[in-house]
């Protein structure tokens, strides 16, 4: 259609590609700029010699009916599996079960242990935290300073690399629905199908049998073949601005760099970069803003170990301390079809800040260091693993520190003044830890947005402060996401 607005896509994640796919569905003519070697972003499926591994875990499950059928619209059914869900949190040498089972946990803490932390619990009861504000304080006043020590702080420091106190309980509040110890205790004494009066965790998922990545490839080739282009290894350079709009952007690549004219911009580049390209510049309080904002790296150590070494598990948490391991997948749980002659791929997540000592390190070295830890976890036993492989991945996570929201708020309502058609989507897009639904769906907003002149916010979509990984009694509804363990309920992301 020649009277359809031509629009440039940054990015090739699945905010940037489902906007792509729903701008070409209707003959829009659309350009996606990925300045990586593949499409996927966060939601890849990395393969090295034969072997595929996501970078985390992608369970497909969301409570947004649009968003599953796009997800089968372009993913035909055979392609999706249904698999179970598992995973539980390794703590002193001790598997604890998602959700909660007392006789588990009992058993695991011992009853010195356990009632320890019902003594804890109860005394926040009585004295809650004076601030909140922070995970520390919003945590510990629903299930204890104790049960907050074992089950949340290591893991979330070893995360987010900065003081629980340091992050904002907007997190928590949007990853954790508003639980205490006492819903799980109720949880973990009623059988979870016969529950009828509170809510339980979802115990399947779909996935694709070859790993996310596949829902991405597909779409790419969908926008290919409906018109689209999608350029790989080229970056946004410059968002070009005149008379209150975007009007173009210059893209470049390692050997040169073009102008692309534009009506709309839908950006899924981290917002405080977007920022920074802008000419003419944003004010100095924006980039200001912009500066402030930080990120949280991640790297993967796939390691290669006999199928019999590995774990029902999807993952593995890692709450003892003395590793820098956070989580352990393993593929083969996933899907049978990750797994090869008697082999399966176990992934080691490791979060950190880029140019940190284990992002510095050579990938040989990071192999031996996850071999070691995976030993000293006693996971595998010495000599199981045959090979590894190491991905890096920057900007994995947008940290809700102190002062994120203001300076979030500061950037947003600039770009909605001064460039309207600019149109910021997805998890780093938006500053906003979303899952992988909700990053489709602010992307099919703003194709609505853009061809039909609707009015969407999309900065609406995931606030609510519920769980996403519940599903209610009756209701059928299923969340969706990857995050930090919680407990009571298992969160993915």
């Amino acid at each position: 259609m020649t009277s359809s607005p031509h629009t440039v896509v940054i990015g090739a994640g699945p905010a940037g590609l489902t906007a792509a796919y729903q701008l070409t569905k209707r003959q829009a003519s659309v350009e996606v700029f990925e300045a990586d070697d593949q499409v996927g972003g966060i939601s890849r499926t990395v393969e090295r010699e034969g072997w595929r591994f996501d970078i985390g875990g992608h369970r497909f499950f969301t409570k947004v009916s649009q968003v599953e059928a796009l997800w089968h619209e372009i993913l035909p059914d055979e392609d999706f599996l249904l698999r179970p869900r598992m995973s539980r949190i390794h703590y002193r040498e001790k598997l604890f079960d998602y959700p909660l089972k007392a006789s588990n946990a009992l058993g695991n803490l011992g009853v010195f242990e356990a009632v320890r932390c019902v003594g804890s619990y109860l005394w926040a009861q009585v004295r809650p935290p004076k601030d909140q504000s922070h995970f520390e304080g919003w945590v510990t006043a629903r299930f204890g300073k104790r049960l907050y020590s074992i089950f949340f702080k290591t893991y979330t420091e070893k995360l987010w690399g900065i003081p629980a106190t340091e992050l904002q309980a907007t997190w928590a509040a949007q990853r954790i629905k508003n639980l205490s110890l006492a819903n799980a205790v109720v949880n973990a004494l009623m059988p979870k199908r016969n529950q009828k009066d509170i809510t339980s965790l979802i115990e399947e998922f779909q996935y694709p049998k070859f790993g996310p990545g596949m829902m991405w490839e597909r779409a790419a080739e969908h926008v290919a073949k409906a018109g689209g282009t999608i350029t790989l290894n080229t970056w946004a350079k410059t968002v070009h601005r005149e008379d209150g709009r975007a009007v173009a952007v210059t893209v470049a690549d390692a050997d040169d760099e073009r102008r692309v004219e534009a009506d709309h911009v839908v950006s899924t580049m981290p917002i405080s970069e977007l920022v920074k390209v802008m000419d003419p510049p944003a004010p100095h309080d924006v980039r200001a803003a912009a500066d402030a904002l930080r990120y949280r790296d991640f790297l993967t150590i796939a390691l290669v170990v006999p199928e019999a070494a590995g774990f029902p598990d999807n993952w593995i948490y890692v709450h003892t301390p003395g590793v820098r391991v956070g989580r352990i997948q393993n593929f083969g749980s996933w899907s049978p079809y990750l797994v090869q002659d008697g082999f399966t791929c176990l992934g080691l997540e490791y979060f950190v800040n880029e140019g940190d000592d284990l992002w510095e390190m050579a990938d040989e070295d990071l192999v031996k260091l996850g071999t070691e830890e995976l030993e000293r976890l006693r996971l595998v036993t010495p000599g199981a693993v045959s090979a590894g492989y190491v991905v890096r991945m920057p900007k994995a996570y947008p940290v809700y520190d102190e002062g994120y929201e203001d300076a979030v708020d500061t950037i947003r309502g600039w770009l909605a003044e001064a460039v309207p058609n600019v149109h910021p989507v997805g998890r780093n897009g938006m500053h906003r830890y979303n899952n992988q639904d909700h990053s489709m769906l602010t992307a099919m907003l703003t194709a609505e947005n853009i061809l039909d002149g609707t009015t969407h916010d999309v900065w609406q979509v995931n606030v609510e402060e519920e769980y996403h990984e519940e599903k209610g009694s009756g209701s059928g509804d299923h969340g969706t996401g990857r995050a930090a363990p919680v407990l009571p309920k298992q969160p993915a992301r």
